[in-house]
């Protein structure tokens, strides 16, 4: 017999403000951006081996010795901070529960198994001595938190019915289109970070690409994200879709700029460490944009048979709409 996370398993659930539920997704949002930040720092210091084995520090402490520097104490700082997001993602999940709505539910799931996932596969890029392809996967798992964060921070202020376009359907695909520029360019993003002098460890591997051929790739991307984002603003306008809609895909292009400048600089000026940090915070800033742009576009209404306090519970939903 399964186990649901939903909190009853009846055709109608009890719906219940649960105050802190907000609160508790932002916080959800902000550490997963924050471990991208700190795992930046920990590659960028080149403390990618500062505790050399997983999950303990050396093969006989869980904590750094004195003796052992700074790259120690940098490393080990980021591991912790994965205990952070577990604490904010049950604290999550039980609120969500609480609340009596297995949309919002199902998401916080999905961000709390995501930490012992990322858990793992941090262990793992630690015992391959920081190959760069499991790094760049353990990246993208954190932007995929990102992005299922900022869902969850949208259907806290949602009701529970379906979820229905406010745009064409041409329109909508135009941002699924901007969604998926915008993953390949943070992916093209960690191949060029895979192919430069930033590897974690003096001793680490690099992934053997010439690092111009990947960074001119990035580029053409970038230049391809940029011009379907302006049609996105343009387009929204046009059909003067919801504010909220507009406003998002201006924040998405203002952004995404910004992340074009602080790249061509950091690439002509020998990728200094403080503008490749930036670089690494827009990216994660991106991610979240992107996917609140494609939330954007749709509108959820009260479900009928909302009665008393209580909701009909319908088909299972798509996973950002969910």
């Amino acid at each position: 017999m399964g186990v649901s996370l939903s909190p009853a398993s009846s055709s109608t659930v009890p719906a219940r403000r649960v105050p802190a539920l907000r609160p508790l997704a932002v916080a959800s949002l902000v550490v997963n951006i924050l471990i991208v930040v700190t795992g930046g720092v920990v590659r960028l210091t080149g403390s990618g081996l500062g505790c050399p084995t997983w999950p303990r520090c050396t093969e006989q402490s869980f904590t750094p010795h004195g003796e052992m520097g700074i790259h120690a104490v940098i490393e080990f700082g980021n591991r912790m901070v994965t205990f952070l997001i577990a604490a904010v993602a049950i604290a999550t999940l039980l609120a969500a529960w609480r609340s009596g709505r297995p949309g919002m539910t199902r998401l916080a799931a999905l961000l709390a198994a995501g930490v012992p996932a990322q858990a793992v596969i941090g262990g793992i890029t630690v015992l391959t001595g920081l190959n760069p392809w499991t790094v760049s996967f353990h990246l993208l798992v954190s932007m995929a938190m990102i992005c299922l964060a900022v869902a969850l921070v949208r259907r806290v202020g949602e009701p529970d019915g379906e979820a229905n376009a406010v745009v064409a359907p041409a329109v909508t695909w135009l941002t699924w289109a901007v969604f998926a520029a915008g993953w390949a360019v943070i992916y093209l993003g960690t191949v060029v970070t895979g192919s430069g002098p930033h590897a974690g460890d003096a001793e680490a591997p690099r992934n053997g690409l010439d690092p111009r051929t990947v960074s001119q790739l990035h580029t053409d991307l970038v230049f391809l994200l940029l011009g379907l984002t302006i049609a996105t603003v343009l387009v929204l306008r046009a059909v003067e879709a919801p504010a909220q809609a507009r406003r998002a895909a201006a924040t998405l292009l203002a952004v995404e700029l910004a992340q074009g400048v602080i790249g061509f600089v950091q690439y002509f000026t020998g990728l200094p460490v403080v503008l490749v940090a930036l670089h690494l915070l827009g990216a994660a800033v991106l991610a979240a944009l992107m996917t609140w742009l494609l939330l954007s576009v749709r509108e959820r209404r009260e479900p009928r048979g909302r009665r008393d306090g209580t909701e009909r519970r319908g088909p299972r939903e798509p996973l950002l709409s969910a």
